[in-house]
């Protein structure tokens, strides 16, 4: 399986999100798996990165051109992909994987995680969507996604489209769990529930 990863790119973060990140990226290299991901040294993305690289998995980097600049990219990488946009990069990350891992992370992480949920929620896209909640760094959004729902912003059946795993291991067995839903959600009668 080829495992989407989003997630922070930044260094400044609690040690124990890198931690993490990287025993997901040894469960996943360790599964026969692989990754594909920003393309990023740093963050929660490099350390996941260097986990899968460490047990031997596969590792696909989708990177805009204007990234590769020395110390940047991570460069370990099975394969490197050059895109000439962000938008492009995104569609990449898409087109060249079967299932999403969501890292904590910043508004790019919520940007990639937002559009594949409503591309799920339309009946484009069938993946699993995992949200790994190292240290409850989803909680917030989750509690938002919930309340949209309750307020009837968006479906209640929208809940159902992600799961949410507190550990490595959790992530990986719901990845390996996961039946594919059928058919869009988007129907006028979901919104009356």
């Amino acid at each position: 399986m080829r495992i989407c990863i989003f997630g922070a790119s930044g260094c400044e973060l609690d040690e124990r999100y890198y931690t993490e990140a990287e025993a997901l990226g040894e469960l996943i290299g360790r599964n026969g798996d692989s990754i594909v991901f920003g393309g990023g040294a740093e963050g929660l993305m490099g350390a996941c990165a260097r986990g899968v690289h460490s047990a031997g998995g596969g590792i696909i980097g989708i990177a805009p051109r204007f990234f590769d600049e020395p110390g940047i990219l991570y460069d370990k990488c099975s394969r490197m992909i050059f895109t000439e946009t962000m938008r492009e990069r995104k569609q990449a990350m898409q087109d060249n994987s079967d299932a999403c891992i969501v890292l904590p992370g910043g508004i790019g992480t919520l940007e990639e995680f937002f559009e594949l949920l409503t591309l799920k929620q339309l009946g484009r896209d069938d993946r699993a969507i995992v949200l790994l909640n190292t240290l409850g760094a989803h909680n917030a959004m989750i509690s938002m996604l919930n309340e949209l729902a309750e307020r009837r912003f968006m479906s209640k059946n929208c809940l159902t489209l992600y799961s949410v795993a507190e550990t490595p291991r959790q992530a990986t067995e719901q990845l390996a769990e996961y039946v594919p839903q059928t058919g869009s959600i988007r129907r006028l009668e979901d919104y009356n529930k």
